[in-house]
């Protein structure tokens, strides 16, 4: 792989977890004003907040839609409200739904892969299991290819 294309996906991965990190974060302490949470979570990180632009665009996305996206996991997630899955199950899973639904650029394969990697290393046993099945039936509403994405 060559390295610009092999460092471009590690630092989205990191980005991802950065990203769902916050959005567990503001599950956990939601009082907080975004901009004042923003400021303390990336002062905590080791690269610096230059290092996360994608983390922003995906937190602020997530920010913006958080009513529709757990309107979608609700319906998605058989036997489920958005109070009873774990926390950090919930911060995974809104972080891919957002993709899926308003980040037509990243192919909705990639999303769940993705979140799915991230439940393995995040979150029990099982919630990849979850996560990969709550996603795929968001996946099957979608209007669009899995495995491409649009060019802008």
């Amino acid at each position: 792989m060559p390295e610009e294309k092999k460092s471009k996906n590690a630092g989205r991965r990191e980005n991802r977890a950065a990203a769902m990190q916050f959005i567990y974060m503001r599950e956990i302490n939601g009082d907080t004003p975004v901009a004042d949470a923003l400021e303390a979570f990336f002062s905590s990180k080791e690269n610096g907040r230059q290092f996360y632009p994608f983390a922003e665009e995906l937190i602020a996305g997530v920010e913006a839609h958080r009513a529709e996206i757990d309107k979608v996991i609700s319906e998605s997630a058989t036997n489920w409200s958005t109070d009873r899955i774990a926390k950090v199950d919930l911060a995974i899973l809104r972080l891919a739904v957002f993709e899926l639904l308003f980040r037509d650029d990243i192919p909705p394969v990639v999303s769940i892969n993705e979140a799915v990697d991230l439940a393995k290393e995040y979150s029990s046993a099982e919630a990849r299991r979850f996560v990969n099945g709550v996603l795929d039936r968001v996946r099957g509403t979608l209007k669009r290819p899995s495995r491409t994405a649009n060019k802008k």
